[in-house]
């Protein structure tokens, strides 16, 4: 079963074609993720730093 269905897609000229569409676009989409993730990791640790350094100067009342 594997086998038969392995040799029908080799042979399948389109399908091998389809496969190499989807993996060029799913690299496209990965690496793009990839780059988003870069900026967006920036734009975060700096915003942690400045509510971390904010919190730690904050005194806290209780005892109401």
């Amino acid at each position: 079963m594997l086998l038969e269905n392995l040799a029908r897609f080799l042979r399948d000229e389109e399908d091998g074609a389809v496969t190499v569409d989807w993996v060029v676009l799913t690299a496209a989409v990965a690496g793009l993720g990839i780059a988003v993730l870069d900026v967006v990791r920036a734009g975060t640790g700096t915003l942690a730093l400045k509510v971390s350094s904010y919190l730690a100067n904050t005194t806290l009342v209780t005892g109401f």
